[in-house]
């Protein structure tokens, strides 16, 4: 009997879903430190039907597995928004060590994940870590462990965009994008202050930058584990979207707009 494995068994389906549960339940470290920028940076990289918040914040969480000898995973750098009432933030870059994990955020999520090198590292009193592209490094993040802080559950929602670029070059869109929402839940069994900072440096491919840091808010760092649900909440015009659309893949020529 001959096999085909260009086709998935029922079995094969059903242990890649569990294998998909399993790795969203394991526990993981994080580093998480916010800054304000200026809100017309803000106002200038977020796709209606999303509003910028009245923080004018960005988000950087730098998450790795494992509970014991930590190994990078995945970033996300994200604004902070609202929408219906909800605030929450919207990944503008989601760098990822893993092609697979890159692959399955952009497909399921909308997410912009891109393929990167991240270094972590963690001892009994210093946490840091640093994002590079393309042989660029253009983020670090870390500092002393500070303070410990009450054992906390960490709430919160984000918000990505699922787009479906035209097969026909004429036509930009096949379908209108859908607003996706992500709702997050972590359970740290332990966290503290991280009494440091954050580096940003100038990339072709990931313009960071442009979002400068006018002053840290926090830092910190914990270990626990995540849980997320997800859904899709409407479909958005192609047209709120398409001047977004390339934060999800690299474009050095880029020029912008003014702010």
């Amino acid at each position: 009997m001959a096999r085909v494995r260009y086709a998935r068994s029922p079995r094969d389906i059903e242990d890649a879903k569990q294998a998909l549960r399993e790795a969203d339940a394991g526990p993981v470290r994080l580093l998480r430190f916010r800054y304000e920028t200026d809100p017309e940076a803000i106002a200038a990289v977020v796709p209606k039907p999303l509003e910028g918040a009245p923080e004018s914040e960005v988000e950087i969480v730098v998450v790795a597995r494992g509970s014991a000898r930590a190994t990078p995973f995945g970033a996300m750098i994200a604004v902070r928004v609202d929408y219906d009432g909800v605030r929450g933030v919207m990944p503008i870059s989601m760098p990822w060590d893993d092609e697979g994990a890159v692959r399955a955020g952009r497909e399921r999520f909308g997410e912009p994940r891109k393929r990167a090198v991240i270094e972590f590292e963690a001892s009994n009193d210093h946490v840091s870590a640093t994002i590079a592209r393309r042989e660029v490094l253009f983020l670090r993040i870390g500092g002393r462990r500070g303070a410990a802080l009450a054992r906390i559950e960490w709430t919160g929602t984000s918000f990505s965009f699922k787009a479906f670029p035209a097969a026909d070059p004429a036509k930009d869109f096949d379908h209108d994008p859908q607003l996706v929402r992500s709702d997050w839940r972590f359970v740290a069994t332990s966290i503290c202050r991280v009494e440091g900072g954050l580096e940003i440096w100038d990339s072709p491919f990931d313009p960071i930058a442009d979002l400068p840091v006018r002053r840290l808010v926090s830092g910190a760092y914990a270990e626990g584990r995540f849980q997320r649900d997800a859904r899709v909440l409407r479909p958005v015009p192609g047209d709120w979207l398409l001047p977004f659309l390339h934060q999800r893949d690299d474009a050095p020529g880029v020029r912008g707009v003014d702010v």
